[in-house]
């Protein structure tokens, strides 16, 4: 399991490396919290982990049904 997670991590990491500038949309969603001042910046992409966690979760109950 634990070499499973690593090559999945990995694969992610190339696709976020090869295809980057074509996932920009990821973390600028509407919801995604962000305030900048002058010596201050806070960012919370709370809209964007939302919709990581429902996807992730479809796809674990995916790979559990079918194994």
């Amino acid at each position: 399991m634990l070499v499973l997670a690593g090559i999945l991590l990995a694969v992610a990491g190339l696709i976020i490396w090869f295809a980057g500038d074509k996932l920009n949309w990821i973390g600028h969603l509407p919801g995604d919290i962000r305030i900048e001042k002058e010596h201050f910046r806070f960012y919370f992409p709370i809209t964007t982990m939302i919709i990581i966690s429902i996807l992730l979760t479809l796809i674990i109950r995916i790979i559990r049904k079918l194994f």
